[in-house]
């Protein structure tokens, strides 16, 4: 019943584009992993952590029978593969001839630890569950991709927000495993000061709800995750975009129900915490010269949680051997941070990332 319901949503969204293009909708198929006895950085384990993860396209294989088609893209936080099927993102790069045309490419859609159908503490576990964090969520997905489904190289890892954090520790812990590298929207160092504060708050909101019962509640704490819901909503949010569709109140006030009600109507107190947590101890910025690989990494100038006037990206540039930067300009029309996943607006970056790193072994 998931595949079915999977393939009629893929249907919806991909329909326009593949039929104007007169080619049949490529499936869209999801599978699971369970990872035995998975350990976790801080000596926590789990008897088995399960992977979902959704596909499409077709593997091929080399003339020595390896994988060499394989591309991972990976979500933010609380977000899942399944995002990667929306319109703004599948209609730009699935197609004939588009970038990641699914009949030359096999792609991987993974939900990350404690997002998605992957093993969440929701499943039962709360806050016994261990305490993840990025390099947990990057190993995993690596023992997914080499033990799960054969791939021992990839042809691009292409990441957005907390996926393109899990592509600076992807570059410079495991620097052969993939052919090209495409961070959207994230920093390359210690997560701190404004960004930090959203997230300290918004964790901090879950904790003091009295419904929260140090994780064992009986009924969601809701006061806290409408605290936590609506900065994340804000920090989303694009400035330029909002005044230009939303000139007033009344439309900004609905605007704001609509995309509150969107984001936490399937939001668990726990998971979320939990998410947000994860990022604690990132801080690739030591490392970045061991990230080889080419690389192309775009932020967004109307970017609340990455603001480019604090010059974080400038400072990593030098230490990274061989990436382009990009910073899209502020416009009516881009979405703030979530311009991530709007194609458009860099997918010819994609194309030329794609092109210069064809190449290398």
């Amino acid at each position: 019943m998931r595949i079915i319901a999977l393939l009629l949503l893929a249907t919806a969204l991909f329909g326009p584009a593949f039929a104007a293009a007169g080619t049949a909708l490529p499936p869209v198929a999801d599978g699971e992993y369970r990872v035995r006895d998975f350990r976790f950085d801080d000596g926590q384990t789990l008897p088995e952590l399960r992977l979902h993860y959704r596909t499409l396209g077709t593997p091929h294989r080399d003339a020595g029978g390896r994988i060499d088609n394989a591309v991972l893209i990976l979500h933010g936080t609380g977000g899942s593969g399944a995002q990667f099927l929306r319109p703004q993102f599948a209609d730009e790069l699935y197609g004939p001839g588009q970038p990641l045309d699914v009949s030359k490419y096999y792609l991987v859609l993974p939900d990350g630890i404690g997002h998605g159908d992957s093993s969440k503490p929701s499943d039962g576990l709360r806050m016994a569950f261990p305490h993840y964090d990025y390099a947990d969520m990057v190993r995993a997905h690596y023992r997914l991709l080499t033990e799960g489904l054969g791939i021992g190289h990839l042809r691009l890892i292409f990441g957005t927000s907390m996926g393109c954090m899990h592509i600076f520790v992807w570059g410079q812990t495991y620097p052969d495993f993939a052919q090209a590298l495409m961070p959207m929207a994230c920093q390359a160092v210690e997560i701190a000061g404004r960004n930090r504060l959203w997230r300290k708050a918004a964790m901090d909101a879950i904790r003091a709800d009295p419904a929260w019962r140090q994780g064992n509640y009986t009924s969601q704490p809701v006061l806290g995750l409408r605290t936590a819901s609506s900065l994340s909503v804000v920090a989303g949010a694009a400035p330029q975009y909002l005044q230009s569709q939303f000139p007033d109140r009344a439309s900004t006030d609905a605007n704001w129900q609509e995309r509150f009600a969107a984001d936490i109507q399937d939001r668990d107190g726990n998971d979320f915490l939990y998410q947000l947590d994860a990022s604690r101890n990132y801080n690739p910025f030591p490392g970045l010269a061991r990230i080889s690989a080419p690389m192309t990494w775009i932020n967004s100038a109307d970017d609340f949680i990455n603001p480019p006037e604090l010059g974080l990206a400038e400072k990593a540039l030098p230490y990274l051997k061989n990436a382009r930067y990009r910073l899209i300009p502020s416009s009516p029309q881009t979405r703030g941070h979530g311009t991530h996943t709007w194609a458009v607006f860099w997918k010819q970056d994609l194309l030329d990332l794609l092109a210069r790193s064809s190449a290398v072994p």
